[in-house]
């Protein structure tokens, strides 16, 4: 079974028990682009404990019973899918969730929703689409239009604003002028969402290979600033015209993977910090420049709540994509621990996006494809050996274990015995 046919076995259960049953919202503008929804919900005119009733206790969870919505529980590779029902939200005191809500119809529960895209139903059974909200006519022009007052939507619930943003971006569309002027109006107010909420929108957004026209939408709609940690405003340029070469970055960079894009989305910021060519001035732990970097992406993190895999890519991205950028004017020593990195993707991903394909990225790309042995040989020297001749481990020994390896690397030191007898010359 697939999960779209557990969404009809549960549509079709809901009908022959005598309740209104639909598909809802996101799946079914999906559903109508030909692509494939990434979960099914079902509204309903059935109670949560009707719905209980009618699954079983055991089947069912009623993690979000408060708001009407009753999970059903599927097939253990499928996981649940949401049947909530058709409700009426209250008051939204607190810009994201409703005071209270009241148990309606159809059409009603379609005014509640977002946008006229998402606020569609489609009935699996009948294969009909049941529209109040004129959503089609919206998905066929590609217009993400708030359903009634903008306003309004966005006083519900202020993440409306960035997942306007997501939808316009990721599908490509024209998102409608006086949703665009609500969301410039009331932009300042996303701050009230919290950071969780808003990393997840864009982690989203930034993952996506239409990032370039989201971060377009983000900085003429006021969000962007909003977004960004506070501390970082004095001594972020976000201007216009500055802003394009970040444009032209994002268009360029490929794959999906979030950490490449935000590096790029706030590579200003960061050029203030490591200048825009020296990032390798920076990797040095106990450096004025390592250390303001961290705190930048402390900043980040807190803001969107990323990861700390997250947080260190980003990081990492930012101190070597130029080295790998100008590989071939590094010692191979220099390039090489960057290439065995788990992140070094990324950072060959970044650097192709701002400086195109160098002589240094193509050496990369033929190092990568070197034997595992080749690119990453056995060190002549560890830290066993040097303890062995009556060293003690400190700074120094740490030193002169990386000394013999970048000789190594290098091709100044080609044996054991040879590292050795460096050894005996640098021990005196």
């Amino acid at each position: 079974m697939t999960i779209r046919e557990f969404a009809i076995n549960t549509v079709k259960k809901l009908q022959d028990a005598g309740y209104q049953a639909l598909w809802a919202g996101g799946c079914v503008r999906d559903e109508l682009l030909q692509r494939t929804p990434k979960d099914y919900d079902i509204a309903t005119s059935a109670l949560p404990d009707q719905v209980r009733q009618l699954f079983g206790h055991n089947r069912t969870l009623p993690i979000g019973a408060s708001f009407g919505v009753i999970s059903v529980i599927g097939p253990k590779h499928l996981g649940n899918i949401e049947v909530a029902t058709f409700r009426k939200d209250g008051e939204y005191s607190d810009g994201r969730h409703p005071d209270s809500v009241e148990v309606s119809d159809a059409e009603h529960d379609a005014q509640r929703r977002d946008f006229t895209i998402n606020g569609m139903f489609f009935d699996p059974i009948q294969n009909r689409v049941i529209d109040y909200v004129d959503g089609e006519s919206d998905l066929r022009a590609g217009v993400v239009r708030a359903i009634g007052n903008p306003d309004d939507r966005i006083n519900e619930d202020k993440l409306r604003m960035l997942r306007a943003v997501r939808f316009t971006a990721t599908f490509d569309f024209k998102i409608d002028p006086k949703t665009f002027d609500a969301v410039r109006e009331h932009a300042a107010q996303i701050k009230l969402i919290s950071p969780e909420r808003i990393g997840q929108e864009m982690i989203r957004m930034l993952a996506h290979p239409n990032r370039a026209l989201a971060a377009e939408l983000l900085l003429e709609s006021g969000l962007l600033d909003s977004i960004l940690p506070e501390k970082w405003f004095y001594q972020s340029d976000f201007s216009s015209e500055k802003f394009r070469q970040v444009i032209e970055w994002l268009t360029r960079l490929e794959g999906t993977d979030f950490e490449s894009a935000a590096f790029l989305l706030m590579r200003f910021s960061f050029d203030r910090v490591l200048g825009s060519e020296s990032c390798e001035r920076g990797t040095e732990p106990d450096s004025a420049i390592y250390r303001t970097y961290q705190t930048q992406l402390d900043g980040l993190q807190e803001a969107w709540k990323l990861t700390t895999l997250q947080r260190d890519r980003i990081g990492w991205i930012g101190l070597h994509w130029n080295t790998l950028a100008k590989a071939d004017q590094f010692t191979w020593s220099m390039v090489q621990p960057q290439l065995i990195h788990p992140t070094a993707h990324l950072g060959i991903q970044t650097a192709m996006a701002i400086a195109g394909q160098t002589s240094g990225i193509q050496l990369c790309q033929e190092r990568l494809a070197w034997p595992k042995e080749e690119l990453d040989p056995a060190w002549f020297v560890r830290g066993a050996d040097l303890i062995q001749m009556g060293l003690r481990p400190g700074p120094a020994f740490k030193e002169l274990i990386q000394t013999i390896r970048n000789e190594q690397l290098d091709g100044k030191i080609n044996s054991v015995d040879e590292a050795q007898e460096f050894l005996k010359q640098k021990m005196g």
